[in-house]
C-alpha cells in the first residue's frame, strides 16, 4: 500500500468501480403532494417543474455493495425534468458512511452529509428516519396494507414515471461544483449531472405512510411542505448505479443561491 498508486493499479480499480452494485437493498419510499410554488422556487435552472408539484424521501439498507462497507442512505427529492424527460433532483442526501459520501459528491454532485440513519421493519410495519446533529429532519411510519393513502397514487406515479422497472431507469439530475480557493464564486462553471440507475425490484409492497419533516438552518427539510401524503413502497431490490455524464453547464451567479445544500450553514 502507498499514497502513490500505480498507473496499473488505477486502471484495474476503475475498471472494478464503473458502476455501483448494490445487492439485497431494502428500499422504504414515501411521496407526498407539496406546493407548486416550493417546487418552482428550490428547482436551479435548467430544470424544471413536472406536471404534478410532487416530492418524495427514501431510506434505504444497502447491506451488499461493491463500493465497500454497508450503509444506510436517505434522500429529499423533487420530480423534475430537463430536455423533456422527467427525473429526481436531489436536496439532501443523508448517509452514515464516509466513502459513499466521497464518492457521491465529489463525482455525481449528490448533496451527502453524514447522518444517522435507519431503517426497521416488523412484520407490516416499517419504520424509518434521518438525523443530524440532534434533529431528525424525516421520520416515517408505513403500514403495508396493499393500498396507498390517497386512491389517485397509482396514477400520478405513472404520470410522472416513477416506478422502477427493469427496463427502465431511475434518471437522477444533480449539479456538480467546487468553491473556488479563494472563496469567491466557483472553480468552473457549475455542471448539471445526469445519472442513470438500473434498479431490479425482487419485492415491492404498497402501504400506508405518515411523515413527520423536520428543519434546522443547516437541513431545512420541512421547507418541502407536505399537503397530502400520498403513500409508501417497501421494496427489496438489485440497483447498479451507472456513470453519468455532464449535459449542460449553469450560469455561477444565477446558481450561487442553490449551491449551499451540501455544506453546513456556518
Amino acid at each position: 500500500m502507498s499514497f502513490k498508486r500505480s498507473l496499473e493499479e488505477i486502471k484495474q480499480k476503475k475498471k472494478e468501480l464503473r458502476t455501483t452494485i448494490f445487492k439485497n437493498a431494502e428500499m422504504l419510499t414515501v411521496l407526498w403532494e407539496t406546493k407548486a410554488e416550493i417546487v418552482e422556487r428550490l428547482l436551479p435552472k435548467p430544470l424544471k417543474p413536472a406536471s404534478r408539484p410532487v416530492a418524495f424521501a427514501f431510506i434505504a439498507n444497502y447491506s451488499s455493495t461493491n463500493q465497500g462497507v454497508p450503509y444506510y442512505e436517505g434522500a429529499l427529492i423533487l420530480r423534475c425534468e430537463y430536455n423533456g424527460e422527467q427525473g429526481n433532483y436531489y436536496l439532501a442526501m443523508p448517509v452514515t458512511d464516509d466513502r459513499s459520501m466521497i464518492g457521491g459528491r465529489e463525482i455525481f454532485g449528490f448533496p451527502k452529509k453524514i447522518a444517522n440513519v435507519k431503517l426497521t421493519r416488523t412484520g407490516k410495519e416499517v419504520y424509518a428516519f434521518s438525523k443530524r446533529l440532534g434533529t431528525k429532519n424525516i421520520e416515517i411510519k408505513a403500514k403495508l396494507t396493499g393500498k396507498f393513502n390517497d386512491p389517485d397514487t397509482a396514477k400520478i406515479i405513472k404520470e410522472l414515471s416513477l416506478l422502477p422497472g427493469r427496463r427502465k431507469n431511475t434518471v437522477n439530475y444533480n449539479f456538480k461544483y467546487f468553491p473556488a480557493p479563494n472563496k469567491e464564486g466557483f472553480d468552473y462553471n457549475p455542471w448539471l449531472v445526469k445519472q442513470e440507475t438500473s434498479v431490479s425490484p425482487q419485492s415491492m409492497e404498497m402501504g400506508e405512510a405518515e411523515v413527520k419533516l423536520n428543519s434546522t438552518v443547516h437541513d431545512p427539510w420541512a421547507e418541502i411542505e407536505i399537503v397530502k401524503v400520498l403513500g409508501a413502497l417497501y421494496l427489496k431490490t438489485d440497483n447498479i448505479m451507472l456513470p453519468g455524464e455532464k449535459i449542460a453547464e449553469v450560469n455561477p451567479d444565477e446558481f450561487l443561491p442553490y449551491s449551499y445544500n451540501k455544506w453546513d450553514w456556518y
